[in-house]
């Protein structure tokens, strides 16, 4: 253990206590491990308000520090603070960079090739598709992606990017040891192993309805831009894309129907001057990331091997049909027709976009070299 760590620790579970009175504590006592041992006269000479040295006077009282750091070590939860040497160094750039960083899993150094994926928590059936086909491949292309691990697109993304062999991080607003939803808990585990998940906030933290738009700055931070999916015109979704004005990064949207409310934010955004994106060279070329190689997308080298197949593959393409309407166009009866599908979506030849809608899968045959300009 990193003696000093500990300190920091300990500071990042006083109330009140965030990345400007890390800096003060730091600046008036030199060390962490100097201000948590510092008289409560000295904390006050520090400049501290007197409920700040309260916090930290009942929280020095109650907690023992080595039995906390071993509670992350029980967890598998890596802490650093901003003078690690793998703490994202566009994350350090933003004004209220985060002090410490809990992590489970593993920042890599082309993490810092990234783009935010955010959006809707209950996205149409036009979100999902655009979400899993922009974070597919945006990883496939060596972008690491990076989204909130909420219900809706921020899930698609991680899961996207996994379909693909690709790097993802969530970043959340809870302890690492609460996972919210928590019916995310298993693609938090699987996010881990390749990528990581990242909280500002010490194991023990439950997730807080005001934590959620503070974690939106390090979706916004640690990026080269953010791409919003789907968004009404209150989502959170666009706090990330405010924020990302804040913070001089690239704000990408993907366009949707005027009569949709789950498309009013992001045609805003738009509107607002947010880049349009059709599909992900339009991000590409904006952050100027090039390909020494091609990229297309083309349907997966799977031909059907029934005639039951063959009549549903030549009515499904890029745009989800539902099952009514391939029975009707197939003149098959609705029970080959599903047991047709459940069968092409093993194979790989078909995927379930919504409820009882289906597209033809897809695939990325080549990955990128990448460079920046």
């Amino acid at each position: 253990m990193t003696e000093n760590l500990k300190y920091w620790l300990g500071f990042s579970m006083v109330p009140g206590i965030g990345p400007v009175r890390f800096g003060q504590l730091e600046k008036t006592f030199k060390t962490l491990e100097a201000a948590w041992q510092a008289e409560t006269s000295d904390l006050r000479g520090a400049g501290l308000e007197d409920g700040i040295v309260r916090n930290i006077v009942q929280t020095r009282a109650k907690i023992d520090l080595d039995n906390e750091w071993a509670k992350l070590d029980k967890f598998g939860i890596r802490l650093i603070n901003w003078h690690d040497s793998t703490y994202p160094a566009r994350l350090k750039q933003i004004h209220d960079k985060p002090a410490v960083l809990f992590i489970n899993g593993k920042l890599e150094p082309e993490d810092e090739l990234c783009v935010s994926v955010v959006g809707a928590r209950q996205p149409t059936i036009y979100g999902r598709q655009v979400a899993e086909e922009m974070s597919y491949t945006l990883a496939s292309a060596h972008i690491t992606v990076v989204s909130g691990l909420a219900r809706g697109i921020d899930s698609i993304a991680h899961s996207a990017a996994l379909s693909a062999g690709g790097r993802t991080l969530a970043v959340v607003g809870s302890g690492l040891d609460n996972i919210y939803p928590s019916e995310n808990t298993s693609l938090a585990r699987r996010i881990a192993e390749n990528g990581a998940v990242i909280s500002e906030y010490p194991p023990g933290t439950r997730p807080r309805p005001e934590n959620f738009p503070r974690r939106n700055r390090i979706l916004s931070g640690l990026c080269l831009g953010v791409l919003v999916v789907e968004a009404g015109e209150s989502s959170g979704a666009l706090i990330t894309a405010q924020l990302a004005v804040e913070h001089n990064r690239e704000v990408f949207a993907i366009p949707g129907s005027i009569l949709s409310p789950g498309s009013a934010g992001t045609n805003k955004l738009i509107q607002d001057g947010a880049k349009l994106v059709r599909n992900v060279s339009d991000i590409l070329e904006e952050l100027n990331i090039t390909s020494t190689t091609p990229h297309q997308m083309k349907l997966k080298a799977v031909l059907p091997e029934t005639p039951a197949e063959a009549a549903l593959f030549k009515h499904l393409g890029a745009e989800p049909v539902h099952v009514d309407e391939l029975c009707r166009v197939s003149g098959l009866p609705a029970g080959d027709v599903g047991a047709t599908l459940a069968m092409m979506e093993l194979k790989g030849m078909v995927k379930q976009i919504g409820a009882m809608n289906f597209a033809l899968a897809r695939e990325t045959p080549r990955r990128y070299t990448l460079s920046i300009d």
